[in-house]
């Protein structure tokens, strides 16, 4: 394992007087992956943007800066579903942008929320997008717009630095309004964090604001990330129990909340290596749930965040991208002594973890008071996407109202729902007035309120299989069987993806489907209902039409044995239809033989 490390000092980025002459050549020497090269090569995340985007031929870029482009919160795509029609016409792909935003917390104003709608019905078709990762994305935006559409975003006080690539990208934090101080709490410490990793270079104003760049005087410097910022993607989340809705478990870097008994917050348990991507059929890739490292008290949470991701900057892995982001570090190192150069980095030694408690990981629907007086309403938005629905809830038009008169501010939720959140005494009646005109309230069975699903096909070029455009007709196929077992009110939660790099942490949820093919899923269940433990995977190449038939016996299974309290996941690893997931390496382990019942059932 340290066979990584010296040859990696190389490429680091040291303070000019002693930077390496040809930092290139050294990253040849050392075997690094071809993204680490471009780093070197693009004078700080400029690369041949700017050039690109004067080029009319095209509504691509070249693939290099298509990596580049990335870190300024962009990535290319097209329409797949125009592919074969556009190819028979010997016509260019049907080339756009989706622009994700950096949104720490996931708060915006009011003006903001009309400035991004604003945004979204000119350059970007009829929607917005909340992400799995509590901040908005659009989809559709031609090479042309880019820079109107930055100007835009910029104009609302917002922007798209650092929303992709190889840096710690969009911070979440808890949402829970009636925990007032300890939401506040979640909130700022995700905000200093934001703020402490953000990149210093100023690319990004340059390229899309037409900003100035600055000549003479000292070499531009990135005082934490270096030249080659870091191995992989970086994420930080925030939570506040007894709700662990932004899935800490799931991410690089997760805080939680440790409050008194007057939910008053004394300091933050930390948890290290995260994370849900693997890849079909390498089985040294995996999804893996985190590990509790350390306690630590309020003033120092930045400082850990800090040398976290600064020691997965010099320890991860840059020869493999497959392998570099920080569970597998963990994996290698071991927490033991990841946590003891946390800790000489830092000069302090911390304290272990306290106790703590989940609950859930989904959203509470409908109003909630917090203990300051002020109101905020939960809705839930299909996969996250805003929009008017012909026969349905109309919830561009209708939060665009809301908008206009609110007081308050919205928040997005992990679980990609929105809040309309700090609505004083005087303003409700006015908001629930316009929530029913709009049908925003419009009831969802148990199933659809704990569910997720990424974007897909067709624009996403790793889909493999549906995943957004399915998992509605998918539930409605479940909610019926559900039914017959008199279990449509229990709380179940079931996440999609079309691929494997699991953008809806579809590996914690109690059912969760990834692509495989087309119209083809592995499906994934037992995974603990907080998002603590991961599912295993219960059938291989499962098609769309035969998932509800495999799930219906097990269903039925839960109906007549589950014991009182007993989620879904939980029943099943206890029931022997799957077996307990209990390490990320473990996630392959083919261990616990379905009961014969079962197999008969199944006809395996």
């Amino acid at each position: 394992m340290d066979d990584l490390k010296p040859s990696l000092e190389r490429v680091y980025e040291t303070p000019p007087t002693t930077r390496p002459i040809d930092e290139a050549e050294a990253a040849h020497a050392a075997g690094l992956a071809h993204n680490e090269h471009i780093k070197i090569a693009s004078g700080y995340l400029r690369g041949g943007l700017a050039d690109g985007l004067l080029k009319h031929a095209t509504g691509a870029i070249s693939e290099d800066d298509g990596q580049l482009v990335k870190f300024h919160g962009m990535y290319l795509q097209d329409d797949r579903d125009l592919r074969p029609e556009r190819a028979k016409k010997k016509l260019d792909k049907a080339y756009a942008f989706m622009i994700r935003l950096r949104i720490a917390g996931g708060v915006v104003t009011p003006k903001q929320w009309l400035i991004l709608d604003e945004i979204a019905t000119t350059y970007a078709g009829d929607a917005i997008r909340a992400t799995t990762r509590q901040t908005f994305q659009y989809h559709g935006v031609i090479k042309s717009n880019l820079k109107r559409t930055m100007a835009a975003i910029d104009a609302a006080l917002l922007d798209t630095i650092a929303a992709c690539g190889d840096v710690n990208r969009n911070v979440m934090a808890a949402t829970n309004p009636a925990q007032v101080h300890a939401h506040a709490a979640a909130y700022g410490l995700a905000k200093e964090i934001s703020d402490s990793l953000l990149p210093k270079t100023n690319a990004w104003r340059e390229i899309w604001l037409d900003g100035e760049r600055v000549v003479g005087g000292e070499e531009e410097f990135e005082p934490v990330y270096g030249r080659t910022y870091l191995p992989r993607k970086f994420k930080v989340v925030v939570a506040v129990p007894p709700s662990n809705e932004v899935d800490v478990f799931a991410h690089d870097l997760g805080f939680i909340a440790i409050l008194d008994k007057k939910q008053r917050l004394t300091g933050w348990n930390v948890t290290v290596g995260g994370g849900m991507g693997m890849s079909h059929g390498e089985p040294d890739t995996f999804p893996r749930t985190a590990d509790l490292m350390l306690f630590c008290k309020p003033g120092d949470a930045v400082k850990v965040a800090e040398a976290v991701m600064t020691v997965q900057r010099d320890w991860g892995n840059r020869k493999n991208r497959k392998n570099a982001r920080l569970k597998y570090t963990i994996e290698r190192y071991g927490l033991k002594a990841f946590r003891a150069e946390v800790e000489a980095r830092i000069g302090k030694t911390f304290a272990e973890p306290k106790p703590f408690a989940f609950t859930g990981n989904g959203d509470r629907y409908g109003w909630a008071s917090g203990d300051d007086g002020r109101h905020h309403l939960t809705l839930y938005v299909p996969s996250g996407r805003i929009k008017d629905i012909e026969g349905g809830a109309q919830f561009l038009s209708g939060l665009r109202r809301i908008a206009a008169v609110h007081e308050g501010d919205f928040r997005l939720t992990g679980n990609q729902n929105v809040i309309i959140a700090n609505v004083p005494d005087g303003k409700r009646a006015e908001i629930e007035t316009l929530v029913d005109a709009y049908g925003l309230t419009k009831g969802a069975g148990a199933l659809r309120r704990n569910s997720m699903a990424c974007v897909a096909l067709p624009t996403c070029g790793l889909a493999l299989a549906e995943s957004e455009r399915y998992l509605p007709d998918l539930m409605t196929e479940l909610e019926g069987s559900l039914a017959r077992h008199g279990l449509e009110n229990d709380e179940i939660t079931i996440r999609s993806t079309g691929c494997p790099n699991g953008c809806a942490r579809p590996f914690i949820a109690e059912i969760g489907l990834v692509g495989r093919g087309p119209e083809r899923y592995h499906l994934y269940l037992g995974a603990a209902f907080d998002g603590s433990r991961l599912g295993k995977l219960y059938r291989e190449d499962v098609a769309a039409s035969e998932i509800c038939g495999v799930l219906d016996p097990l269903f039925a299974d839960y109906a007549a044995g589950r014991t009182p309290g007993e989620h879904f996941g939980d029943f099943l690893v206890r029931a022997g239809h799957v077996a307990r997931t209990t390490n990320g390496p473990d996630f392959h382990a083919r261990t616990g033989a379905l009961r014969p019942s079962v197999d008969a059932v199944h006809g395996t």
